[in-house]
């Protein structure tokens, strides 16, 4: 399986009373990732699946990596948590993107690559994108690129 690691990009800080999973993005953080999709598009990157987390932030950049979807899109609450093997075992397809928050995808790739948890070393700017190849379960996964948002600018 081809994994792309995606942590959405720029949101809005939460208005006094507002419930955090309803943070949209800001219209930078849609312009700063339209520009990472692009990036994306021109290095030949698809998806058969999406899967995202239901907060609004994740869902709207899921949104924008539909142009790369030849496939299905759907929410998942185990990306709005730590990694879980309930989230591997939901997992179909051969490029798969993921789309959720920190610290949980940087936990997340570091599960996938060592089978240890220290998700520090791996740390995911809004919206950056690990690209990892293997099998789906902790330590079976090799790491192919970690790319930094300011990719988009320089592709």
């Amino acid at each position: 399986m081809n994994l792309f690691l995606v942590r959405h990009a720029i949101a809005a800080d939460a208005l006094p009373g507002q419930d955090d999973d309803a943070r949209p993005l800001t219209p930078e953080g849609v312009e700063r990732f339209g520009r990472m999709v692009r990036a994306l598009e021109k290095l030949g990157v698809g998806f058969d699946r999406i899967y995202f987390s239901p907060k609004l932030r994740a869902v709207q950049t899921a949104d924008l990596l539909m142009p790369l979807l030849e496939g299905e899109a759907e929410g998942t609450p185990y990306l709005a948590e730590p990694p879980s093997s309930a989230l591997l075992e939901q997992l179909r397809g051969e490029s798969v993107a993921l789309v959720g928050h920190e610290p949980w995808m940087g936990e997340l790739c570091a599960w996938l690559l060592t089978g240890g948890r220290r998700g520090e070393r791996f740390p995911f700017k809004k919206g950056g994108v690990a690209h990892l190849e293997g099998r789906p379960e902790p330590g079976g996964m090799r790491l192919l690129a970690f790319l930094p948002p300011a990719i988009g600018r320089k592709l």
